[in-house]
């Protein structure tokens, strides 16, 4: 069966309409200067319309690659996505800066808006801490890489912080373990963050938790040793007190209020 000129003409043009109505709603931006859609960017940005925001200096990129306002406006880009707290999209967004313009001046930057759009999701410690370590690798990635950025003495204070949850996440797995009775396990958990965390809030706790894990196993010479070390380095600690009381068999201090701290979830 042969098919007409007329015919295959007409089958071009129904496919052309079907191809519009598909694109139907996709309005594509008009070339225009970089100049005015960083502008325009900006002036979204100021009104809090990030999402649009992001999608403008988008097109600065898009249109204008190679001009000197693209770098700036990629990073806002990121900065816009993460106002809108669209975390996902706005540490792609750095993570593409840094890798297309690791000489730029802004550099560190960067790296810092990376390491917050980490740390803004970290959870409390009852939850998993994946985001807590990868917050703490970014903010010890950007005092590594910059220590004299302006950056750097909030990234510090930020990842002290977060050092703080990651041992408090030990200190409460630890007493899940002396709950249990898996005592060595228990001990495994205040060692690390002896180790790992000695500048934290928790670790008069877990040196106290590890005075009470040894003397459960029959280990007074440790217990003892542990908190000698407990007090020597916090001899006025209440947890020094308990600890003091459980290795030499005194009654324990009469302070409820701090007793019920202390033993709070433990038994």
């Amino acid at each position: 069966m042969r098919i007409s000129l007329v015919s295959l003409a007409s089958a071009l043009v129904a496919l052309g309409i079907l191809a519009a109505c598909n694109n139907a709603g996709e309005t594509p931006f008009a070339e225009r200067a970089p100049e005015d859609l960083f502008d325009e960017g900006e002036e979204l940005l100021a009104q809090e319309a990030y999402p649009e925001a992001a999608e403008i200096f988008n097109e600065v990129e898009r249109q204008h690659p190679h001009s000197e306002l693209a770098p700036r406006a990629l990073l806002l880009s990121g900065y816009a996505l993460y106002s809108d707290q669209n975390y996902g999209e706005a540490l792609a967004t750095f993570q593409r800066f840094i890798d297309l313009h690791p000489g730029n001046i802004q550099i560190d930057y960067a790296y810092y808006l990376r390491a917050v759009c980490y740390y803004e999701q970290i959870s409390d410690i009852e939850r998993d801490q994946e985001m807590t370590r990868l917050g703490v690798n970014a903010l010890e990635e950007l005092l590594e890489r910059y220590p004299e950025s302006q950056y750097a003495r909030d990234a510090q204070l930020k990842l002290d912080l977060a050092y703080d949850l990651m041992a408090g996440k030990h200190v409460a797995i630890g007493r899940y373990y002396q709950r249990q009775g898996d005592w060595l396990a228990a001990i495994n958990r205040f060692n690390r963050v002896i180790s790992d965390f000695d500048t934290t809030t928790h670790i008069e706790e877990a040196l106290h938790r590890l005075v009470e894990s040894y003397l459960a196993l029959g280990l007074v010479g440790e217990a003892r040793r542990t908190a000698a070390v407990l007090g020597h380095n916090y001899p006025n600690s209440e947890w020094y007190s308990l600890s003091y009381a459980l290795v030499n068999g005194e009654e324990l201090p009469d302070d409820s209020s701090f007793l019920e701290r202390s033993f709070r979830g433990l038994f």
